[in-house]
């Protein structure tokens, strides 16, 4: 039999049970903020000791009014933090299994996709899959397995709220550690990222992608084209991010694709220049700059980039000579358009003059004594004493520096081959005129 106590309990559980389902919804709005703000921080026992061994009655009820109400967003955020103080209890694991068992994943994951629900709300769905990725791998699978990856991907892309846009990226990391069936899924949806819209989204794709790579490893190669596209924005906070996943990549099987689309970035082609317009820039209450901005803002940070790689390996520097990058960075210098790009690549060329000679010898020639001296004394204010002249001159610049490294590689050769004549010994001489006599006159 129980005690007078435990009867007393379970009739305060069943009084509270039918209060909230005669309860309309703002009655339930009501009863939700009173369970929040006794019951917040809450361990499993003590739950069960509040509702008398009976919490799970109340969760059930909770779960079942979020998937009939969660399209229509009746006080939802409420309803989702009322949710998580039973996902979050220390201690009982029982709560998870039963909101996961009726289908509470990929109701939260719907909730994600949902127009006429706001980012504050989503946000509160987002930490509950946080809650449900943070119990263990299979929890990680089951968010994956439910299309999980592209539907968190598409809220990240679309969202405009940066608080949200924090919880993601904490959520995709989580899912991209400790889960090696589904990494490679969470690494391709970050990199689906990265032309999105929202800088924030780029921005935080691009430092998840960092920690993603270091993960899985093999790099995706569609990843090359999808770096480059992101140079192009006005938002310096992801081109930062840019050059560091590229610094990270530099050392991978995509090296000289990173290399060779940096240096052709110096020299945009007639189809880059022509492309469409920004909306932006359309805009008559929106001080009006150059069609072309997209183009130089990633024209110049090329040149940064590739000044930043050049100066952390030697190698690198080498075998960007061998891809034309002094040619490109003239051009780019050239560009009177966009100072800041002439700025860049000036102070990046000048690492180049200064640490191989015949650079140095080159671009002396090419620039003539007036222009030289300018850039010797200060590079990176050239582009303010430069004249239109001038900058036409850099523009059609035909510098081709692999073609003198191969001259003097081959004068290299034979001058090697020449010394070796000369310490040849007596007997290697007298061995090599019986084969010369032999050699039939023709």
């Amino acid at each position: 039999m129980t005690s007078i106590k435990e009867q007393a309990a379970i009739s305060r559980l069943m009084s509270f049970l039918q209060e909230w389902d005669k309860a309309g919804s703002a009655g339930r709005k009501s009863i939700l903020e009173r369970f929040i703000k006794l019951n917040s921080g809450k361990t499993g026992p003590e739950l069960e000791q509040e509702f008398s061994q009976g919490a799970s009655l109340f969760l059930m009820r909770l779960t079942t009014w979020l998937r009939l109400t969660y399209m229509n967003g009746s006080c939802l955020d409420k309803l989702l933090k009322s949710i998580g103080i039973f996902l979050s209890a220390v201690s009982c694991n029982r709560y998870l299994v039963e909101f996961l068992e009726v289908g509470g994943a990929l109701t939260l994951l719907e909730i994600l996709g949902l127009e006429q629900i706001n980012d504050e709300e989503k946000k509160e769905a987002i930490l509950l899959l946080k809650m449900i990725t943070g119990c263990g791998r299979k929890y990680k699978e089951l968010i994956c397995e439910s299309y999980g990856v592209r539907s968190i991907a598409e809220f990240m892309a679309t969202s405009r709220s940066e608080p949200a846009l924090e919880e993601v990226q904490s959520l995709m990391d989580s899912l991209v550690h400790g889960n090696p069936k589904y990494q490679h899924q969470v690494y391709k949806g970050l990199i689906a990222l990265m032309p999105c819209n929202s800088p924030k989204a780029q921005q935080l794709a691009l430092q998840t992608l960092r920690v993603a790579q270091s993960i899985v490893g093999a790099v995706h190669p569609t990843i090359v084209e999808f770096l480059m596209g992101s140079l192009r924005t006005m938002h310096l906070e992801v081109q930062y991010e840019a050059i560091e996943l590229i610094k990270d990549l530099i050392n991978t099987e995509i090296r000289a694709n990173l290399l060779q689309g940096l240096v052709d970035l110096l020299k945009p082609s007639a189809k880059d220049i022509s492309k469409f317009q920004p909306k932006i820039l359309e805009d008559p209450s929106v001080f009006q700059v150059s069609a072309h901005l997209p183009v130089f803002l990633q024209q110049a940070a090329a040149a940064k980039a590739i000044g930043i790689l050049a100066r952390g390996s030697m190698a690198v520097a080498e075998e960007l000579l061998y891809m034309r990058v002094i040619n490109n960075l003239i051009y780019a210098m050239g560009n009177q358009d966009h100072s800041n790009g002439q700025r860049l690549a000036s102070l990046t060329l000048e690492y180049f003059v200064q640490t191989f000679p015949v650079v140095e010898e080159h671009v002396h020639k090419a620039f003539g004594d007036t222009l030289f001296s300018l850039f010797m004394s200060n590079a990176e204010e050239l582009y303010i004493n430069m004249d239109s002249i001038q900058a036409d001159i850099l523009v059609s610049n035909k510098i081709n520096i692999p073609e003198a490294l191969g001259v003097i590689s081959s004068k290299i050769s034979m001058s090697m081959w020449d010394e070796w004549e000369d310490f040849k010994s007596e007997e290697e001489m007298d061995e090599e005129e019986p084969a010369k006599k032999d050699v039939p006159q023709v």
